[in-house]
């Protein structure tokens, strides 16, 4: 489901981090922008940028920081959690070198059970980063994808295509805390909902 109102969404975000700035003392400023051509899926509808000299706070910790904001962004405008992908914050792009490296960890996980015929499991992660692998594998010919476990200890498993009932590691789990975890989603490569997701 797109933004209906892109304009006010962006007024509402913008209302929302100027406080932030102002209130947490932070050398920031920031530009938000309209995303992809409509019509196209899992792209981002509204873009937020950031930039001074406090930017690389946002981007210390994985992103710990620019995740946070995004994350009251997406509750400000009260998107559902699949809709999560359509709002995305950036700082020195960040999410172009986290998106190369989530590929080439994708690539050689797959490469990986390809040649073992046995499951990988990736360690325990956040939503949208098991989102993105989800869509990353399904274009991958002999592998298919799974999300196990609960809440912080939700973790993204690639099987051999055909092959999901055979046992997957456990990953070492985080202590307590994190995001909800959804229950069942799965990424197989005949699984048609976006982001290869499928709910129950």
């Amino acid at each position: 489901m797109p933004i209906e109102n892109l304009q006010e969404s962006a007024q509402k975000v913008a209302g929302l981090l100027n406080g932030i700035i102002h209130n947490g003392g932070f050398r920031l400023k920031f530009r938000a922008m309209s995303g992809n051509a409509v019509g196209e899926e899992e792209m981002p509808a509204l873009m937020v940028e950031f930039m001074g000299p406090d930017a690389t706070l946002l981007t210390q910790r994985k992103g710990e920081l620019l995740r946070a904001l995004e994350h009251m962004a997406t509750q400000t405008l009260r998107l559902e959690p699949q809709e999560h992908y359509l709002l995305s914050f950036d700082a020195l792009n960040f999410k172009a070198m986290e998106e190369q490296e989530l590929r080439m960890a994708a690539e050689t996980a797959a490469a990986r059970v390809l040649e073992t015929g046995m499951p990988y499991s990736f360690p325990p992660t956040h939503s949208r980063e098991r989102r993105r692998l989800h869509m990353l594998f399904r274009d991958m010919e002999g592998v298919e994808t799974a999300s196990l476990g609960e809440g912080s200890e939700r973790y993204l498993v690639v099987y051999p295509e055909g092959k999901t009932h055979l046992p997957a590691p456990i990953p070492a789990m985080p202590r307590r805390g994190g995001d909800r975890g959804e229950r069942g989603d799965r990424g197989g490569r005949g699984d048609r909902r976006p982001g290869g997701f499928r709910r129950r």
